[in-house]
């Protein structure tokens, strides 16, 4: 069998230890995540019955809305504590150098706001797609409003925060000093494996998503921004598919 550093473009360096803790924690809890920290896998289980009982009757109309807390709260423990708790304990290192820092100038938060921009109106066209009718809100009770509206969205919100902080913050800044600009198809590929299940045309823009999400990141030292576009496009799809399906205004009167 051929060594592997003689084949074409091999590089006969070790993998570094950073890079290996990058590794096997990424793995571990993208799997340990899929199994564990979906709204499906707290769905009637005893823990949901049981919370919703320490909540009170004032909670019970919202009882099926706790799974998708649930999955946001879930995302913020795996995708956000536990790496952080990888970096700072086990890699002793600072969070800034992973991406937790905001960039404030106007060089750094412009592509943002175009990519809202140029979002917003493909988003309607999307809303009118049965595809996405049928997928969107993952919440079916989201379109009664108020706190079926908000309390999932702010869950959302931190699910989104889950993502980057995983994605474009640990994996991808984990991996750039070792792979450079190459962390960010490395990135790419599990975070368009999370899309499966979604209408074809979102697993396919998140290919182009990723990998500018991923460029912006690296280029301003931050995801954060990303974070936030990321929730705003969620909520706008969110809101254009409840207003094609009970009208605009009674949607707004809902939501605000």
């Amino acid at each position: 069998m051929a060594d592997p550093a003689s084949l074409p473009g091999a590089s006969p360096e070790r993998l570094d230890r950073r890079t290996v803790v990058v590794f096997a924690a990424a793995v571990l809890l993208l799997v340990v995540f899929e199994y564990w920290g979906l709204p499906a896998s707290f769905e009637g289980t005893s823990f949901h019955t049981g919370l919703a009982d320490a909540l009170g009757e004032g909670y019970r109309p919202y009882f099926d809305l706790l799974p998708y807390q649930y999955w946001g709260v879930s995302s913020l423990v795996l995708r956000v504590l536990v790496p952080l708790f990888v970096v700072v304990l086990v890699l002793r290192e600072s969070p800034r150098q992973w991406g937790w820092r905001v960039p404030l100038t106007w060089r750094h938060t412009w592509p943002y706001v175009a990519f809202l921009a140029v979002m917003v109106p493909v988003l309607f066209g999307a809303s009118a797609l049965g595809s996405f009718q049928r997928k969107y809100p993952f919440y079916d009770m989201a379109v009664a409003g108020g706190w079926h509206f908000w309390g999932w969205q702010l869950f959302y919100g931190l699910q989104f925060l889950g993502v980057e902080a995983f994605f474009r913050g640990f994996l991808l800044f984990g991996l750039y000093p070792r792979l450079g600009w190459n962390a960010i198809p490395v990135m790419v590929v599990p975070y368009v494996m999370i899309h499966f299940g979604k209408p074809m045309p979102e697993t396919f823009a998140a290919i182009v998503a990723g990998t500018m999400l991923g460029y912006l990141a690296l280029r301003s030292r931050s995801f954060l921004w990303g974070a936030l576009l990321h929730w705003s496009v969620a909520i706008t799809m969110d809101a254009f598919v409840i207003g094609r399906e009970i009208g605009w205004a009674a949607m707004a009167r809902a939501i605000f």
